[in-house]
């Protein structure tokens, strides 16, 4: 991160005008600004109509070899901010990558092969096993893919294999198999200062923890920082003349001890933080470099089957079926096992949001079945309707 820090808001008003103001440098209150609480009793005023535009803040992250962009990975505004900037860095002819949170490092070649052209989405997100090992709707990210493929911008899958990390969270660092933890950085740093306290008030709004868990907790962290950090740290040093906009969730970012801390510990360059309001950023402090100010911003309804299933020995169980779904209407029943969709065969709910992640309500799958008991079950078609 830059040495000396100065917190900037940014006001995200629309794609097209985003602007932003010094709180270093807040003129007097005029009597049309908007009003900000930030701690009880305390107000901070932001001047509209005097911030700069988001363009002036990019012409500024335009030098920086890395640019942190922390998200809450529900918020679809949040995607469309980051994809604002990876625009406007490239549109100034940074040469960049995309490092990403959401994919695990093994999945990689999917990664290359996706941007190079020799795959689709579908096959990219079976590679990557995104629906089993992430689950957030793909559609919040796809607009970012779409352009890194389209402009030939490398995606770099950042992130430790949830198998790992698993582990951890029951057995802690000390408790991994040799071959877990080669697959881990081998530098740790845990004394980075503020990150346990941030992580303690994040873990006591779990009741009923203790203090073991909370052991764990930490080294589950540390491992997703750490290992983000050197992954990106390596690509940056293999392509030395690449910047990289790294896309995590706020966790990873806010105040600098997730992962860009850790990256400056293995990388000397010059770095920026942007965050977004809706994450749990406190305003009175300085959780980064840049806050965006982000409306929230709905996805268009996916289309669903409206059943709930369950994991059978063969494909996913219907065990309930939703009131209004066209699934009943369809010949659908409750104790079905759906085995393909749309001639995909089912093996697990992945298989299923692989097949339904891009599509919409009205349109028309067909749902390969097995009804009754083997080895006497008989296997039936049935074209369902989305709701």
């Amino acid at each position: 991160m830059t040495a000396s820090r100065s917190l900037l808001l940014l006001v995200f008003a629309s794609l097209a005008a985003c602007k932003t103001l010094p709180v270093a440098q807040m003129p007097a209150a005029p009597a049309s600004a908007a009003l900000v609480a930030v701690d009880p009793g305390q107000w901070k005023v932001l001047d509209y109509a005097r911030a700069p535009m988001l363009d002036d803040v990019i012409d500024a992250l335009a030098d920086r070899r890395v640019v942190f962009v922390g998200e809450s990975h529900e918020r679809y505004d949040h995607h469309l901010t980051q994809l604002k900037i990876i625009e406007g860095l490239h549109a100034r002819g940074v040469p960049l990558a995309i490092g990403l949170e959401m994919i695990q490092r093994p999945f990689q070649q999917a990664l290359d092969a996706y941007v190079a052209g020799r795959i689709g989405e579908t096959e990219m997100l079976r590679r990557t096993e995104y629906f089993e090992r992430w689950k957030f709707d793909f559609r919040l990210y796809r607009p970012i893919f779409l352009f890194a493929r389209e402009q030939g911008i490398p995606l770099v899958a950042l992130n430790a294999p949830v198998e790992v990390t698993k582990a951890i969270g029951k057995l802690g660092l000390d408790g991994l198999s040799p071959e877990l933890r080669r697959q881990l950085p081998r530098d740790f740093d845990r004394d980075v200062a503020g990150y346990r306290e941030r992580l303690e008030a994040v873990f006591s709004g779990h009741p009923g923890g203790k203090k073991k868990d909370f052991e764990h907790f930490i080294d589950v962290q540390l491992a997703w920082d750490e290992t983000m950090a050197e992954t990106a740290a390596n690509y940056l040093r293999a392509h030395p003349r690449r910047s990289m906009v790294v896309l995590a969730g706020a966790g990873h970012v806010v105040e600098g001890t997730g992962i860009p801390q850790r990256l400056a510990r293995r990388l000397d360059a010059p770095m920026a933080t942007v965050l977004q309001t809706g994450s749990g950023i406190d305003l009175s402090g300085e959780p980064a470099d840049y806050v965006v100010l982000s409306p929230p911003l709905e996805l268009p309804p996916a289309g669903l089957i409206g059943v709930v299933l369950e994991q059978a020995d063969r494909g996913m169980k219907i065990i309930s079926i939703a009131e209004g779904s066209h699934a009943a209407a369809a010949g659908v029943r409750t104790n079905d096992r759906v085995i393909e969709v749309n001639g995909a065969p089912i093996a697990t709910l992945g298989d299923i949001r692989l097949q339904l992640w891009n599509r919409k309500p009205g349109d028309t799958v067909r749902l390969g079945v097995l009804r009754g008991r083997d080895p006497w079950a008989r296997r039936l078609d049935l074209d369902v309707r989305l709701k």
